[in-house]
């Protein structure tokens, strides 16, 4: 039996979610497939977002004769018998043939070279699809004679209704009864994708044999997703004592942080080992209420490399005691724990336009980099733009400390930010 994805693939553009800036009631594209006007183009965006499916509907709503190749696994002969065919057929068809390449941007120059005659001639129309840049993956003279189109990953909204269209739609899961209580964690577990979204929502109620079943994010969690590399604790007491070390440190106590680590010492531990935990702890507990410390303690490690035991044991007390003693501020740690986990949230989202790189001559068509505001062309070297996702719009991430250094930082920030932040 075909996989749920394949099952659920949209045969014409009404069926078809998503992409409506593209294929909506108003979308420029629709309007060219209706009017079977539409020039050799190329779709680019992520994976699951239809690409495929879009070039399917268009040959099929335009019932012209349609030839999909893989730059996976074709090559110039098999590009070159696709031309032949539709060359030789020509007379046959009422409208040229489609010609699909699925990762045209695996395709070598030489690969790209031999589909441009047929363009230029108009053998064929092509559509290749791609998840890179096609101004970087595609060769010059056949992107100029393709209109690019962009694919943007599927919306929460997007990816809802599938779901449930999925269980309504489909004829496997239609036969049972189940209910999508949450999808909070299959949508994340997709990415955006539509064919990652349904592969696991088949995963998942293929994986139970409850009837009626209903879908959680718990039962999702434990059927779906991977399981996380666990620490090996085999060696329990290193692992309580190197614990017992970086508290030390953490809380201020020069005498715990040296004690431990002569226990550390004496009991043959790593060196090297001791010494990247300290980097660490420089960066987690200590972070902008010194910024020192992270550079006494990458000494520190190139030094224990460098100078060995015995007197690498100086180093590391003198290191261990300049971190206890130091300011505290997990602040850095806090902000990219709190970042990471709206990413998790809310997925890849794209990078706000005037903040992207224009290298190239399509990117700048696209809008790519226009309205950003060089920070040195203005008074302080600042000027105040947005620098997050749209939908993160004013989200404060980092909250400076209450040590002397960050208190500065706060003071730095709200001068520049006034309220935005909070700060």
């Amino acid at each position: 039996m075909q996989p749920l994805a394949e099952r659920l693939r949209p045969k014409t553009l009404d069926d078809y979610i998503s992409q409506t800036h593209l294929v909506g009631e108003e979308g420029v594209l629709r309007k060219m497939i209706m009017m079977d006007a539409f020039p050799s183009m190329i779709f680019w965006g992520p994976p699951g977002t239809g690409k495929t499916t879009l070039a399917l509907i268009i040959a099929n709503t335009a019932k012209r004769p349609f030839y999909q190749l893989s730059a996976v696994n074709a090559g110039v002969k098999d590009v070159r018998e696709v031309i032949d065919s539709a060359s030789a057929n020509r007379g046959m068809f009422a409208q040229r043939p489609i010609l699909f390449i699925d990762e045209i941007h695996r395709f070598s120059k030489s690969q790209q070279d031999s589909l441009l005659g047929a363009v230029e001639k108009g053998l064929v129309t092509l559509i290749g699809a791609t998840t890179e840049n096609p101004s970087f993956e595609v060769i010059p003279a056949l992107l100029s004679r393709c209109q690019v189109y962009v694919l943007n990953h599927f919306t929460k909204a997007n990816l809802d209704s599938l779901l449930h269209k999925a269980l309504v739609a489909d004829e496997v899961l239609n036969k049972r009864k189940i209910e999508l209580k949450e999808t909070d964690a299959l949508i994340r577990i997709s990415g955006g994708d539509a064919r990652k979204l349904l592969n696991t929502l088949e995963l998942v109620v293929a994986g139970s044999s409850q009837n009626p079943l209903t879908i959680t994010n718990d039962l999702v969690a434990s059927m779906a997703q991977k399981n996380g590399s666990f620490y090996d604790k085999s060696g329990e007491q290193h692992y309580d004592i190197i614990s017992a070390f970086i508290k030390s440190i953490r809380g201020s106590d020069p005498n715990g942080a040296v004690y431990w680590l002569a226990r550390m010492i004496e009991g043959g531990e790593d060196l090297k080992f001791i010494a990247r935990r300290m980097l660490i702890a420089a960066s987690e507990d200590i972070g902008n209420a010194n910024p020192t410390a992270l550079i006494m303690a990458n000494n520190t490690f190139q030094a224990v490399q460098t100078i060995g035991y015995p007197e690498s044991r100086i180093i590391l007390s003198q290191c261990a005691v300049y971190l206890a003693t130091s300011p505290k501020s997990n602040a850095s740690y806090l902000a990219i724990g709190k970042a990471q986990q709206l990413v998790k949230q809310t997925g890849d989202l794209p990078v706000p336009l005037h903040l992207r790189n224009a290298p190239t001559k399509l990117m700048k068509e696209l809008n790519y980099g226009k309205d950003y505001l060089y920070s040195h062309d203005y008074t302080d070297n600042f000027i105040e733009q947005e620098f997050l996702p749209d939908e993160l719009a004013g989200q404060k991430i980092y909250e400076p400390g209450d040590n002397a250094k960050e208190v500065q930082l706060r003071q730095f920030l709200r001068q520049r930010w006034k309220n935005k932040y909070g700060y």
